[in-house]
């Protein structure tokens, strides 16, 4: 019997920095396909990052065709501004994967942290040295990018779990 392979593509956002990373899995074995992050200068205008940003996720989906997007979810900002934001780049974010046609869903920052450590306190060092023993990676990727292979990783853990369990589709 042949185990399936899907490809999950990973999003950590945020306006200047935004991570992206796909993996693929085939039953428990799981190796990176592409991984990095989309770069917005400082000066460049809110409205040309977003655009970058929505472009950028586009190419990476038509050149590696994941079968589904899994997002970190929204987090509680003492900042408003910074909040909005963010806002603004996970909303570009989830509509170049709707426009792709690809499945969403959200996960807790907690959630990825205990699906990849084991705690939902798990500092982001943490997580990124267990991203790399999972997929087996020469090196430590940046963290934005480690972060977005997290977030597919713990997707890819909650496929497994029943669907009244899992993770909340966007």
């Amino acid at each position: 019997m042949a185990r399936e392979t899907i490809k999950i593509l990973g999003i950590d956002t945020s306006l200047r920095s935004t991570g992206v990373g796909i993996i693929e899995a085939r039953g428990s074995e799981l190796r990176a396909v592409a991984y990095g992050r989309i770069r917005n200068k400082p000066k460049v205008p809110h409205s040309l990052c977003l655009e970058n940003i929505f472009s950028s996720i586009t190419d990476l989906i038509e050149a590696h065709q994941p079968d589904c997007a899994a997002i970190e979810g929204a987090f509680f900002a003492k900042n408003a501004n910074t909040a909005m934001v963010l806002g603004q780049a996970r909303g570009v974010a989830i509509a170049a994967c709707a426009k792709k046609g690809l499945e969403i869903t959200e996960h807790s920052p907690r959630k990825v942290k205990s699906a990849i450590v084991g705690t939902g306190t798990a500092q982001k060092d943490q997580v990124a040295k267990m991203v790399v023993r999972l997929l087996n990676l020469a090196e430590q990727p940046q963290e934005d990018a480690a972060d977005a292979l997290a977030i597919a990783i713990c997707h890819h853990h909650q496929l497994s779990l029943p669907e009244e369990l899992r993770a909340k589709r966007i």
